[in-house]
């Protein structure tokens, strides 16, 4: 994939929230590669810390996480940066509808790659995007 696959995506300052390492450099990698500035945190209070020392523009947070779930960090996070669109993320499809109402878009891991990208064009105003082409 190219970023002139995706012309209408702006650069901009992104945090990612997962308790799995390598999930959060997959996130970073992936969207890096895309022109933005990716912040990671293995925890919500880490991502906490970054969001109140870093100008972010959107947030994805996991909802399965030690120590404070995705729906807590997602209240936490409204707080801290009201404007900053929030994207949660779950391998499992168990996820509580009380915890989808505090986000503003819900993906499962198994399709991150098709539907992330898309997520983020549309909370930047750049409408939706196509997914990329595959690269066989």
């Amino acid at each position: 994939m190219s970023l002139s696959a995706y012309p209408e995506l702006q650069s901009g300052v992104l945090l990612c929230i997962d308790d799995d390492e390598a999930v959060l450099q997959c996130e970073r990698s992936f969207l890096e590669s895309f022109g933005y500035t990716v912040l990671t945190a293995a925890s919500g209070g880490k991502g906490f810390q970054l969001a109140s020392m870093y100008p972010v523009d959107a947030v994805i947070v996991d909802y399965f996480m030690p120590e404070m779930n995705g729906q807590e960090v997602a209240v936490e996070m409204r707080r801290l940066r009201p404007k900053a669109p929030i994207t949660m993320l779950s391998a499992a499809v168990d996820v509580p509808a009380q915890a989808l109402k505090q986000v503003d878009a819900f993906i499962a891991k198994d399709r991150l790659v098709s539907q992330l990208l898309p997520a983020i064009a549309l909370f930047h105003g750049g409408g939706p995007i196509p997914p990329p082409p595959y690269d066989a």
